[in-house]
């Protein structure tokens, strides 16, 4: 009688061969969810950020302090150091457009005041104004065995101030 020999160990070796495409499936599973969650979170944080400041009648410097503080606690348990806040408020230029009155940005660059400022047509009544929240957000995944490059998410929200036709801004 034939008698095979070394066939004691097969599924192990099997196992092994098919163990690394196994795990890479897991853990891109893990970063995939991870990524759907930060992007749904970038979306929030920036509604959030709109409605927050189109709440207000005026906005001083603590008021944006506090404002940058709560948004930041949004994307916990996600690092913010990735994060770009721009909030503008944007208003009637006159001629159906909009130009820049105000703007404030954490861990990056505010808008400049008067320059023109590209909205939604129909978004801006005459005398009116909207505020414009920008998140950009660079989502580096915690293992760079899969996903090698930051994944780069951004958000724009615009939200009408709800007590005035224009939201000043105030610096002590």
């Amino acid at each position: 009688m034939l008698r095979r020999m070394g066939t004691a160990g097969m599924a192990a070796v099997e196992f092994a061969l098919v163990l690394p495409a196994l795990l890479a499936l897991v853990f891109g599973s893990i970063e995939v969810t991870n990524i759907l969650i930060v992007r749904s979170d970038v979306a929030n944080l920036t509604s959030s950020a709109a409605d927050l400041v189109a709440q207000e009648s005026t906005v001083s410097d603590a008021d944006m302090t506090n404002v940058f503080n709560a948004l930041t606690a949004l994307v916990f348990p996600y690092s913010t150091t990735g994060a770009k806040i721009v909030i503008t408020s944007v208003i009637d230029d006159g001629h159906g457009g909009g130009k820049v009155a105000w703007s404030d940005a954490y861990n990056g660059t505010a808008r400049t005041v008067g320059t023109s400022v590209t909205v939604p047509t129909g978004l801006i009544t005459a005398g009116g104004s909207t505020v414009m929240a920008e998140v950009t957000y660079n989502y580096a995944t915690p293992s760079s065995y899969l996903i090698k490059v930051p994944v780069s998410m951004s958000n724009t929200f615009y939200s009408h101030p709800r007590r005035v036709a224009q939201i000043a801004r105030t610096h002590p």
